[in-house]
């Protein structure tokens, strides 16, 4: 599941001035040239931010028949308001995002999309990595998506706080303190006992269950099997962060909650597992605090958790004008722009190499070598198999160690309901 936030900073490269037409209605595709002055209106649908709205710019100036309107909701809230516009037949933008926790859902159901493969999606499939052009295929081989980007792992880490608990703040040195996770919270441990004030060692559960869980080959599903309740891993994943909140490292603030976003300028906590996404939303809810955070690597090593596609609904009455400015949008060109301005490491793999991306350093982060530490946990990542309810999953899951922080269950009750939870989303 990635959540995103609004990012800073131009996107590199020169972008023309232009309207960008912004919206958060649920108003679906229509064909209203007529009524805009001869301009093509298009709808793109996503979450968070994908760090588009210069892009947006860019586009319209180069496509003046063309008018774009960005709908953005919360990630959860905007996989369900997609899959209820497919019920309904109605609603969808000419250009959905899709998560790659939800995309299981939606290669189910590829009658509702255009297949990429059949609108030039084929020429240019090589851009991408065979598991990313799978993972958005269906059982019947129907493409619903272009990649936008991948997750990654890092940890981001406060200097500042670091340095107040008598911990290195040096990012190789910061390495070192956890080649495993046990290892992590053995130096949270050493953080709390230096009692910094108004800090903890991490944020709350649900980041570091995701990341742990975003290592292991395989996740919630094994093929189409859901294997939460007999998967190691799986429970791997929710005892170490049980041990972790046992521990006193958590500051219980709920991820993506507005006490959250207050937590990342105020130092409320020390560390948060970071895939290449969540850069940026630190960039923007902490905007005053660059250089007080830095890049190690994470614990486990490599990683994935994040990255989307574009998918384009049959509702859209713009195909064309739609399927051009989505290939557009995940051009490597332009997925350098976003990493660059924003932080969403490329799914292109042809950028891996390019000095563009795995010589840049992010000023925010301490100058931290950001493409070259994205790009070695991308290369090292096993990618999971995500299926139909792989984002409901990780929600129950999630939901039960809140339980838990929240001291409404202990841990074996806890984990009994969610079983109960996961075989009630079958």
């Amino acid at each position: 599941m990635r959540h995103r936030s609004h990012r800073l900073g131009a996107v590199a490269g020169t972008l023309l001035a232009a309207t960008l037409v912004l919206s958060t209605a649920a108003c679906s595709s229509s064909d209203d040239s007529a009524a805009n002055g001869g301009k093509i209106k298009l709808t793109v649908a996503t979450f968070g931010e994908f760090g588009y709205k210069d892009l947006y710019t860019e586009y319209q100036q180069l496509h003046p028949n063309i008018e774009i309107v960005s709908r953005i909701t919360k990630t959860e809230d905007h996989q369900k308001n997609l899959a209820a516009h497919l019920a309904t037949g109605t609603g969808a933008a000419d250009i959905e995002a899709v998560e790659e926790g939800w995309v299981g859902q939606f290669t189910s159901q590829p009658d509702k999309f255009y297949d990429w493969n059949e609108i030039g999606g084929a020429a240019i499939k090589d851009q991408w990595p065979l598991w990313k052009w799978q993972q958005a295929s269906s059982a019947n081989g129907k493409t619903i998506g272009l990649g936008t980007d991948v997750g990654g792992m890092a940890m981001c880490y406060r200097r500042d706080l670091f340095e107040k608990a008598g911990l290195p703040t040096d990012r190789d040195k910061v390495s070192a303190l956890w080649t495993t996770w046990e290892d992590f919270i053995a130096t949270g441990k050493k953080f709390e006992a230096a009692k910094v004030p108004g800090a903890h060692f991490m944020d709350g559960p649900a980041v570091m269950y995701r990341s742990i869980l975003g290592q292991a080959k395989v996740g919630l599903y094994d093929g189409d099997k859901v294997v939460v309740d007999s998967n190691p891993d799986v429970k791997k994943a929710w005892d170490l962060v049980i041990d972790a909140m046992n521990s006193g490292l958590s500051a219980k603030i709920a991820a993506w909650s507005p006490d959250w976003n207050a937590g990342m300028a105020k130092g409320s906590f020390a560390t948060l597992a970071c895939p290449s996404w969540m850069m940026a939303y630190i960039q923007t809810q902490a905007k005053d605090t660059a250089g007080k955070w830095d890049i190690a690597a994470v614990p486990g090593g490599g990683g994935n958790w994040g990255g989307s596609f574009l998918t384009i609904p049959k509702q859209t009455k713009h195909l064309n004008e739609a399927k051009e400015l989505a290939m557009w949008l995940t051009a490597p060109a332009q997925q350098a722009k976003v990493f660059r301005g924003y932080g969403n490491f490329p799914s292109t793999i042809g950028l891996y190499e390019d000095p563009v991306i795995k010589d840049f350093k992010n000023p925010f982060f301490n100058n931290a070598p950001v493409g070259a530490i994205f790009a070695a946990s991308v290369k090292s990542m096993n990618p999971q198999f995500m299926g139909p309810k792989s984002g409901d999953i990780n929600t129950a899951i999630i939901n039960g160690l809140t339980r838990i922080e929240q001291g409404k269950q202990k841990p074996d009750e806890s984990w009994t309901q969610v079983q109960k939870d996961v075989k009630a989303l079958m």
